[in-house]
């Protein structure tokens, strides 16, 4: 079966970027489930997963603008320490979590304070060119409750 809008897929990543240095993968897990032509995915990928079926493996170079977006140098911001979620003890360099307007967002903490922290607001992976080696696992037709959801279902999809 061929992707296209409203299709499930199901596939295994390995994410490196533009050096060849790996950022994470799939393997040795359950694969990554997205429903296809909703914006589950970043833009890049899902143009690459486009037409493709179960069954292949490809590589796809997605660039910032496809990605992640560019790096902004007014994303730094300072908030109460008790806003981050993720750890006990805070140091700079390390990911948390945190919840705003539009949803929980991930920011990286620059500097941490007695109360207060300033943290960097830009996704971890933007300004970066990312290099995915995808196996294309499965694919199916989305049922009508995970269009009407907007997202995929059960194994490595959302689960309700």
């Amino acid at each position: 079966m061929t992707i296209k809008t409203n299709s499930v897929v199901q596939f295994h990543y390995t994410l490196k970027d533009e050096d060849g240095t790996l950022i994470e993968t799939s393997s040795g897990r359950d694969p990554m489930a997205y429903l296809h032509g909703h914006n589950n995915i970043i833009p890049g990928l899902e143009a690459a997963m486009e037409g493709k079926n179960a069954g292949d493996t490809f590589s796809a170079t997605v660039t910032p603008d496809q990605a992640y977006g560019e790096r902004r140098a007014d994303a730094l911001q300072r908030i109460p320490v008790k806003h981050l979620q993720g750890a006990k003890k805070w140091k700079a360099g390390m990911v948390a979590h945190v919840q705003t307007e539009q949803g929980a967002r991930q920011v990286m903490i620059v500097k941490v304070g007695k109360f207060m922290v300033d943290v960097d607001t830009n996704h971890p992976l933007a300004g970066r060119t990312l290099v995915f080696d995808i196996i294309i696992d499965a694919v199916r037709d989305a049922t009508e409750e995970e269009v009407a959801h907007g997202h995929a279902h059960g194994v490595g999809g959302h689960h309700h």
